[in-house]
């Protein structure tokens, strides 16, 4: 089991909470706080300086504004300055963050090692994923795994994701025609839109081209 964990929470009672279970149930034998990214950046500093470095590190991606400045306001962030000085580095992140495309995004561009959903199992979901990640293995919530495995087939084109958000700007299709046609976007015919339109209301079974943009941003794809 890993040796070394930081986990890095803004509210103290969850940050302890995470602490002691993960003590408990996994056997790591030395888990350190942080509340602020700045603190939990110089830790991993300080520890690969000294020659003990970290083996994991346990993140939240928001923190609330405080009175004191900081240069790292976000888990995303905290991440990509870690990586940077410790490349190897496992990451496991514990969010409210639901959105499937926010979620594909941190695995593919901050190549994390797990995601576990804050909510009534996720202190024992994060307990597995330290035992996933130790045996090399990914993990996703199973809630969001499933979401996201049902829509994989769904992965919007950047072409329809313009498309999609004009509309949900409240533009016609003629002026999202035009808007296509003076940004030399094709196709920017009215039939190729609304031809375009009708697939992706028959993929996502949407009724209208408003349900539409209602189920795409519910699913985070949007």
């Amino acid at each position: 089991m890993f040796n070394k964990v930081l986990v890095n929470e803004d509210l103290g009672s969850i940050n302890h909470g995470i602490a002691h279970i993960l003590h408990d149930r996994t056997g790591v034998e030395e888990i350190q706080q942080a509340q602020y990214c700045d603190d939990a950046y110089l830790k991993f500093r300080r520890a690969k300086r000294d020659g003990h470095p970290f083996d994991l590190l346990v993140t939240d991606l928001s923190f609330k504004e405080s009175h004191r400045e900081r240069k790292l306001i976000s888990g995303i962030q905290l991440i990509e300055a870690i990586r940077s000085i410790q490349p190897d580095i496992k990451i496991v992140v514990y969010s409210m963050e639901d959105r499937p495309a926010k979620v594909r995004s941190l695995f593919a561009d901050q190549c994390i090692d797990a995601y576990v959903c804050k909510g009534r199992y996720g202190l024992n979901e994060l307990v597995q994923s330290v035992s996933e990640v130790y045996s090399n293995n990914r993990f996703i919530s199973p809630r969001l795994a499933s979401i996201m495995s049902k829509n994989n087939v769904f992965e919007l084109k950047d072409y329809d994701l313009l498309l999609l958000k004009h509309l949900s700007d409240g533009l016609t299709q003629e002026q999202i025609g035009e808007y296509f046609r003076k940004n030399h976007i094709s196709p920017n015919s009215i039939s190729s839109i609304e031809k375009r339109l009708n697939k992706l209301k028959f993929n996502f079974k949407a009724k209208n081209a408003i349900h539409l943009v209602a189920m795409t941003k519910d699913l985070g794809l949007l």
